[in-house]
């Protein structure tokens, strides 16, 4: 009986935060629009889901902690569900995004918000092994997204920016070479 309302309190409660990750199936990759003017680019939950599933297998071939990662993942754009995509010509976006991810979890019950704010907190600020990947597997996803426009006829030239920003931003010596890879 005790769990049965205990699982009524935390479902009544998560009816936000779920239309939360709905509205990510909505919002546009704004990067792809702008710099390379695709019109129906992929959406930040087609990005989400690609990056947690590279996460998983990449997390565990290293053996982190690949529940961390997962959650991590599943959570890294979420604050996008609230401010749109965010892209580095919007300037600073940390406040933007800790505010609203701080406005999502705040349906949920308390040990939830704690759990969720801490992973959230640990991939803002990039602390533990699994935060590095994370940051990593992302940039990873946009050469691989990059390379899949560049197959389906976008410029090579405009695509060239999202390759050498991946390389830029990546510290994992084994992803920046899929990276090198998958730019030529």
């Amino acid at each position: 009986m005790v769990i049965q309302a205990y699982l009524k309190a935390t479902l009544e409660n998560s009816d936000l935060f779920f239309e939360h990750i709905l509205n990510l199936k909505t919002k546009p990759r704004r990067g792809w629009q702008k710099k390379i003017g695709i019109k129906k680019p992929e959406s930040v939950a087609d990005h989400a889901y690609a990056v947690a599933t590279i996460a998983m297998i990449l997390s565990d071939s290293k053996k982190l902690n690949s529940e961390k990662i997962l959650k991590m993942a599943l959570l890294h754009d979420l604050a996008e569900s609230i401010t749109g995509d965010l892209t580095p010509d919007d300037g600073p976006k940390k406040k933007k995004e800790n505010a609203a991810m701080k406005k999502i979890i705040s349906s949920l019950r308390p040990t939830l918000r704690k759990q969720y704010w801490s992973l959230w907190i640990q991939y803002q600020n990039n602390t533990t092994k699994e935060a590095r990947l994370l940051h990593d597997i992302d940039k990873l996803e946009m050469a691989l997204q990059a390379k899949k426009y560049r197959t389906n006829g976008h410029s090579r030239k405009k695509l060239e920016q999202f390759f050498d920003s991946a390389l830029d931003r990546t510290n994992d010596l084994q992803i920046k070479k899929m990276i090198q890879k998958l730019k030529h």
